[in-house]
């Protein structure tokens, strides 16, 4: 189908349109047709999504579906998907649905809410199709925006400060990679991504300011993208906005925050840090490697320490995205198969946990710790369904994130085995803080008057749970879903990438 990518990423910025120009007042009924519409177009484009993956050729490890057209100022529009791509569009297609029905309680500018979320959903797919640097840039950055209105005017008390903070660190962080582009327009002269991949930017050292940069141009490139992905995902030690954006933000912005929002800074590495800036990367990956180490057992220890669910559930996703980073710069078959799995496994089982927040939230207004217990005994369906995401962010043996984090560690471990063994603590660390929490909010005696009149969840809540229960199994069960997708493209990264480390073996990693 021509323009498939196009129709994908912009139907939901269509119903947006429309709803913004035909649905009028905030009555009931207004409210009404305003969540069935979003409803509906996040349904769509996800049933035209799967239209894609059906004629996606794994096999193909270079760019399907392509379109081009000539745009403004000489400018190019061109979209594309890989096998490290194609599985991101699927993901965000698959979770906006289930976010748009986790919304059906607001009631306060609900059309404005969902024309946010639709616009979100556009911008998203935006990034993980453009293959052109401009408009990469332009769906990154905007991607700001929706999510800067959502989590200031729908959040919590102070939603403002979260707001701002979230705007100010990422966009600050993305005004280098802005700086980094245009020295790469510069050098290769061409902003079209396919061509910059096979575009050998210079690797000599050079002095600057007396101090030698070892890998030359590709480092400093490397070094701006790093503050801007890195910031993204979030890494340690710029992970300080994520907690308090979760904590304000509304369950449906946290879902999308955690689940997709992360993965772009994951899927930047991917798409540039590694196959375009090799050298600069092999230079800078013992770092990356023990930042992620720091993040994975740092992030868990302040969990432990935290009294409100979401903020806990924040630490715990700056902890497996320290995962994902290491995976990425193992830069094994291994390792980048398992930070990918961990990435697209990550989204199903944070939305779901942010999702078994709202449902206690929405009854009791309260996300303090402290303030729950007993839950089981008036709760049962939920308790089951929190238990089962609960074990799954553990990483038990036949849910996803077991597969992802293995993957990971096994990758790392042919690479340093020290990072591998401080990893592995994480997994301990992360049991510690899931069942304390888990035991806290579920087990024991309903002994709270308050919550003696709580009632279990309702036909509604357990329809949104359904499918990310079942992609959370099957994908633990049967992960080749994910594997043979990725696969090729993985592992021609991998060849590319070490095929353009120094050959005479100076690769940082081998020092380790």
């Amino acid at each position: 189908m021509d323009n498939l990518l196009s129709i994908i990423t912009f139907i939901p910025a269509v119903a947006a349109v429309i709803m913004a120009l035909f649905l009028r007042g905030d009555d009931a009924a207004a409210q009404q047709n305003a969540k069935w519409l979003a409803l509906l177009a996040t349904a769509a484009t996800f049933l035209v999504s799967l239209f894609l993956l059906a004629g996606f050729d794994p096999a193909n490890t270079g760019m399907q579906f392509v379109e081009e057209y000539d745009w403004i100022l000489g400018l190019q529009y061109k979209m594309g998907v890989d096998g490290i791509s194609v599985l991101f569009v699927m993901l965000t297609t698959f979770l906006m649905p289930i976010t748009i029905a986790s919304c059906w309680t607001v009631q306060t500018r609900v059309k404005e809410y969902m024309i946010a979320f639709l616009m979100l959903e556009t911008l998203m797919l935006g990034v993980f199709c453009a293959l052109d640097l401009v408009l990469f840039y332009l769906f990154f950055e905007a991607g700001l925006i929706p999510m800067f209105l959502i989590i200031g005017i729908w959040g919590g008390k102070e939603r403002i400060y979260a707001a701002f903070k979230f705007f100010l660190y990422t966009f600050l962080g993305s005004v280098l990679m802005l700086v980094a582009m245009i020295a790469m327009y510069w050098d290769a002269g061409t902003t079209d991504i396919p061509t910059l991949l096979t575009h050998n930017f210079t690797s000599e050292t050079f002095s600057l300011f007396g101090i030698p940069i070892i890998g030359g141009l590709q480092t400093m490139l490397f070094l701006a993208f790093f503050a801007s992905f890195a910031v993204k995902m979030p890494m340690w030690p710029v992970h300080t906005w994520l907690p308090d954006a979760h904590v304000q933000a509304p369950t449906a912005g946290s879902v999308v925050l955690a689940a997709i929002l992360l993965k772009m800074g994951g899927y930047g590495f991917l798409r540039f840090s590694l196959p375009m800036f090799p050298v600069g990367s092999d230079v800078m990956a013992p770092l990356v490697l023990w930042m992620s180490a720091i993040a994975i057992v740092y992030t868990s220890l302040v969990a432990l320490a935290q009294s409100d669910m979401k903020k806990l559930i924040a630490y715990s996703s700056v902890a497996h995205m320290g995962y994902v980073t290491m995976g990425i710069f193992a830069a094994n078959q291994q390792g980048i198969d398992g930070a990918i799995f961990q990435m697209i496994s990550h989204g199903f089982i944070s939305g779901a946990l942010f999702l078994c927040v709202g449902v206690i939230y929405d009854r009791m207004h309260t996300r303090e710790i402290d303030a729950y217990g007993g839950l089981v005994n008036k709760m049962p369906a939920y308790a089951m369904i929190f238990m089962f995401f609960t074990m799954a962010n553990v990483g038990l043996p036949g849910t996803s994130g077991f597969v992802g984090e293995f993957l990971v560690l096994v990758g790392i471990f042919q690479v340093n085995t020290w990072v591998a063994a401080v990893a592995t603590s994480g997994v301990i660390l992360s049991a510690a803080y899931a069942l304390w929490l888990y035991r806290r909010v579920v087990m024991g005696e309903l002994i709270k008057e308050a919550l003696k009149s709580i009632t279990d969840m309702t036909r509604r809540e357990k329809a949104i749970f359904a499918p990310l229960v079942v992609m959370t199994l099957l994908l633990g069960i049967y992960p080749a879903l994910v594997t043979d997708i990725i696969g090729p493209s993985v592992s021609a990264l991998v060849t590319d990438y070490q095929a353009a480390i120094p050959a005479s073996g100076a690769s940082q990693l081998a020092q380790q």
